[in-house]
């Protein structure tokens, strides 16, 4: 029989949850709020609290509740120690609190990405092996593996974050790919490129403008993105060689751009991996799109 659990999906611009059936990763009582608000209140963790309260007064079977957080959270799995987008959740006991509040209730905390990874296995639409490697693109690049059906949490619980390795003209990675960082670059090669192309040169170029032109064949948009192609693959070389996975997953914001980035990708995999590592190298979209952080959260709880 399915078993129900509550997944939230803290982000920097809102906070979602919803209930989760384990079979078939269907939410319902699904909430949204924006995170700003609790924020400015002071006393976020109470109005987590009170949200969840709400949840669990509708389904009163519910025991086991995951989290999901945008940054680092000790080994121990219990106290967020670095959340960039809310800095008022840096080391508070969350976990502590909320059982406190919730004794009958077990917490499941991870980061975002590390959650977003696991939800694939669980949720996702095709089946996959137990171990892969998860990159998510979008304002940064984020990273997770999971090894064994287990986030592979590092040394000191907070590995896998390819988006702060160095990469290309002395920047991070993300510094290069980012959402931002891509657009510049789109901008600045817009500037002096004299062939043909629908990509507008006064400075508004978007990431919907650049897929769109890249699916058309547009040359510019095409190089633009086996740019990204590239400085990514350079980087996932690092990460197959050391942890010996041959299946990744591409998600985020970004990843609409999967298809046009993948050839660059696979040329650099061709160039520096051994055959060893190239023969049944696995590298896929991933599949949850905007669900991915709440049935990640969800997946916490298996």
């Amino acid at each position: 029989m399915a078993a129900e659990y509550l997944g939230i999906d803290i982000g920097g611009t809102n906070v979602k949850m919803g209930i989760v059936n384990s079979e078939t990763g269907q939410i319902s009582n699904f909430y949204s709020h924006d995170t700003v608000s609790w924020r400015k209140s002071g006393h976020f963790e109470e109005r987590l609290g009170e949200a969840i309260s709400l949840q669990l007064i509708d389904n009163k079977d519910i025991s086991k509740v995951g989290i999901g957080l945008p940054g680092m959270i000790n080994l121990a799995r219990n106290t967020p120690i670095e959340i960039t987008a809310i800095p008022e959740l840096n080391n508070v006991p969350l976990v502590e609190i909320l059982k406190k509040r919730f004794p009958n209730v077990n917490f499941y905390l991870e980061n975002d990405a590390n959650a977003a990874a696991l939800g694939e296995f669980y949720f996702g639409e095709k089946r996959i092996q137990e171990s892969y490697i998860f990159i998510t693109l979008g304002t940064g690049v984020g990273g997770a593996a999971i090894i064994g059906k287990k986030v592979f949490t590092g040394g000191r619980g907070n590995a896998m974050e390819p988006g702060h390795t160095p990469s290309f003209n002395g920047k991070v990675l993300e510094r290069n790919i980012g959402k931002n960082e891509l657009l510049e670059m789109a901008n600045t090669l817009r500037k002096t490129y004299l062939g043909i192309t629908q990509l507008p040169n006064d400075q508004t170029i978007s990431t919907t403008g650049l897929v769109a032109a890249a699916s058309v064949g547009d040359k510019l948009a095409l190089q633009i993105f086996a740019n990204v192609g590239e400085l990514l693959g350079e980087n996932l070389c690092h990460l197959i060689a050391i942890l010996d996975i041959n299946q990744i997953l591409v998600g985020g914001g970004l990843s609409a751009s999967f298809d046009f980035i993948l050839p660059s990708m696979k040329a650099k995999f061709a160039h520096w991996l051994t055959k060893y590592h190239v023969d049944g190298l696995n590298i896929t979209r991933a599949t949850l799109g905007n669900d991915a952080g709440l049935l990640g959260a969800a997946s916490l709880c298996f």
